[in-house]
């Protein structure tokens, strides 16, 4: 990946996931934080009030970026890391474009569940591999190419549909209580299809998917 490319892949601003984040939020966690970029939307969104954020990042370059913006970063495996942790540290954890690119995400999971407060919030973002043009390339065309960054991100290890998250989540210890699509495709053979299915097959309008969980009592 070229440096202009890499910087860009850790500087994502994600603007669209900001309002996911509960208001009530004063200490918050940011798991793959890369260069700060989503801490930066916080704090500006946020200007004004009491904010704490940590973050955790495996790629030392851009954690040492994000250790501007960030009240403390810390640097490598993320289930390591917050193995570190107390108990109940956060009122909201915030995995944006995390969880596909591990081997076991459900381990990474039950750690954010047990830092999180009471009345806490698990706020993660993932693709959704139900894309309608990662499935027409798939199903029309026979293809399924790797790339740098996308849904076929050459390092993701995990694919998710919309039921398949919500399962992840439960399986963990966690109730979702919210799930949005968000960056819908605007084109207009999806809208054709959309219309031809009647609907039916409405989840394949988003590239990816919103979630806002909270810890399930007893789990």
């Amino acid at each position: 990946m070229a440096d202009g490319d890499r910087s860009a892949y850790f500087g994502h601003p994600r603007r669209e996931m900001e309002p996911f984040v509960p208001a009530t939020a004063t200490v918050v966690l940011d798991i793959g934080c890369g260069a700060g970029a989503f801490a930066a939307t916080l704090r500006a969104a946020r200007a004004g009030r009491a904010l704490e954020i940590w973050g955790v990042e495996l790629a030392a370059e851009a954690a040492a970026r994000a250790g501007g913006v960030c009240d403390r970063v810390l640097v490598g495996d993320a289930v390591e890391r917050l193995r570190e942790l107390p108990a109940g540290r956060f009122d909201c954890v915030v995995m944006n474009d995390v969880l596909e690119h591990l081997a076991d995400p459900g381990a990474l999971l039950r750690e954010a569940h047990r830092v999180l407060a009471p009345g806490g919030a698990l706020v993660a973002s993932l693709p959704n591999v139900r894309y309608f043009f990662n499935v027409v390339d798939l199903v029309v065309h026979g293809r399924w190419d790797y790339v740098d960054e996308g849904i076929l991100d050459r390092t993701h290890l995990r694919f998710f549909t919309r039921s398949s998250l919500v399962r992840l989540f439960e399986d963990e210890g966690f109730v979702v209580q919210r799930m949005q699509g968000i960056n819908p495709t605007g084109s207009l053979k999806f809208r054709l299809v959309h219309l031809l299915t009647c609907g039916r097959w409405a989840d394949m309008r988003w590239l990816q998917f919103a979630c806002v969980a909270l810890p399930r009592e007893g789990a």
